[in-house]
């Protein structure tokens, strides 16, 4: 069993994002078929067109930070994708992609992340973080949760 560690945040490096890339456009497509958005047939499609979209520049992409996850020995042990517009009315930040490897998962190293996310936000002078959850996620939800992040909108759909 893996210790409590602390953790931080450090610039993704070209390597890690190579690596999140194709690990995101494939974990998103498959989290909109499950949520039924999209089809198997069109889910990795229209996952990379939605990730070239919103990272033209790859990590470099402006208002974007891609962000490894590390623990205290310097392991990477997940990523953060955080948007922040400077020129927001309500100085948010958007978090669009935030996760941990399995073997990192349930050690308190998610809400150390956030927590260190939140940090960086208010140095940047970011006043609000917002974020989108898949409702079949509730690993997830309760972590976010359990962070004070409320919800502020909800979609709802109903199978025929």
């Amino acid at each position: 069993m893996l210790k409590k560690s602390k953790v931080g945040l450090t610039p993704m490096s070209d390597k890690d994002f190579t690596a999140y890339r194709s690990y995101s456009i494939e974990h998103y497509a498959m989290e909109k078929v499950k949520a039924g958005t999209w089809t198997l047939a069109e889910a990795l499609e229209k996952a990379e067109e939605q990730l070239r979209k919103l990272l033209p520049n790859g990590k470099e992409s402006t208002n974007h930070r891609l962000f490894s996850i590390i623990n205290e020995n310097k392991d990477v042990i997940g990523w953060l994708w955080v948007y922040a517009d400077p020129h927001h009315p309500q100085k948010e930040a958007f978090i669009y992609d935030f996760g941990l490897y399995e073997a990192y998962r349930g050690h308190g190293n998610g809400r150390q992340a956030l927590l260190a996310l939140e940090e960086e936000a208010r140095r940047l002078g970011i006043e609000k973080l917002s974020l989108h959850v898949f409702a079949h996620n509730k690993t997830a939800r309760r972590l976010y949760e359990k962070m004070n992040f409320e919800v502020t909108d909800l979609n709802m759909s109903k199978r025929l």
